[in-house]
C-alpha cells in the first residue's frame, strides 16, 4: 500500500498531564493503521492515555478534511509519536521536617495522517 507522505496533515496536544511512556504505549499500538481502525482500537483500549490520543486523532482527521480536502475513510496514521514536556516540580513534607520531590511529567502528542493509495 502506497502513502503519499508529502501530503501529510499534523495535529499535536501540548502539556498534556501525562508521562510520554505511558502515551507511547497507546500510540504504538495506532501507528501505521487505518484512521477507523485506529478509532475502534482507542475506544476500547483500557489505557487512560487513550482519551488525549483519540483527540489529536480526530484533530488530524478534522484538519485533512478541512484544510487538505482528503475523504477520512482514505486516512492512514504516517507518524504518531510523544515528546516529553517540562516537568511540574512539587513537594511532599515526609518525616522528621524533610521535603521530597515528586515530580510530575508531562509530554507533548503529535499525529500525522495521509490518504492512503486505495484499502485493501
Amino acid at each position: 500500500m502506497a502513502v503519499n507522505t508529502t501530503a501529510e496533515v499534523k495535529a499535536s496536544a501540548r502539556y498534556i498531564r501525562m508521562s510520554p511512556h505511558k502515551v507511547r504505549r497507546v500510540l504504538d499500538q495506532i501507528r501505521g493503521r487505518s484512521y477507523r481502525e485506529a478509532l475502534i482500537i482507542l475506544e476500547f483500549m483500557p489505557y487512560r492515555a487513550c482519551e488525549p490520543v483519540l483527540k489529536v486523532l480526530r484533530s488530524a482527521a478534522a484538519n485533512a478534511e478541512h484544510n487538505e480536502g482528503f475523504d477520512r475513510a482514505d486516512l492512514l496514521i504516517t507518524q504518531a509519536y510523544a515528546d516529553q514536556g517540562p516537568t511540574l516540580k512539587r513537594y511532599r513534607p515526609r518525616a522528621q521536617g524533610r521535603a521530597y520531590q515528586i515530580r510530575k511529567p508531562t509530554c507533548h502528542i503529535t499525529i500525522a495522517v495521509a490518504p492512503g493509495a486505495g484499502e485493501d
